[in-house]
């Protein structure tokens, strides 16, 4: 069975840091493609970061230079680093394999293996 067990949310003011962790068991972890994807209140589910398994990283504008996914094949587990967090990133933020179509209503589908989702909550 896939699992994905995401960690490390919380509150933090504006132009702080949080690291997100997401962990794997139940498949091929160094064969599988991995994002982060966020849904905030009223909005549809967007991606925030991926990683190929050949290590190719996509991260979207409205995060660059502000967010990195890295991901540590011995652990099973992909990272996403925020820095300077702004309010607009607040949201439940999800890790998914192996790649869902986006944009979605709802961070969750049948075709692709989704965490349960932490919570990020950036204060001004």
């Amino acid at each position: 069975e896939v699992q994905l067990v995401e960690s490390g949310g919380g509150s933090v003011q504006a132009g702080g840091s949080l690291t997100l962790s997401c962990t794997a068991s139940g498949f091929t972890f160094d064969d599988s493609d991995v994002g982060w994807y966020r849904q905030a209140p009223g909005n549809v589910c967007e991606r925030v970061a991926t990683i190929t398994n050949d290590g190719i990283e996509y991260i979207a504008d409205s995060v660059k230079g502000r967010f990195t996914i890295s991901q540590d094949n011995a652990k099973k587990t992909v990272y996403l680093q925020m820095n300077t967090l702004k309010p607009e990133d607040t949201a439940v933020y999800y890790c998914a394999t192996p790649g869902p179509i986006i944009p979605r209503d709802t961070c969750s589908d049948e075709y692709n293996d989704w965490g349960q989702g932490t919570q990020v909550t950036v204060s001004s």
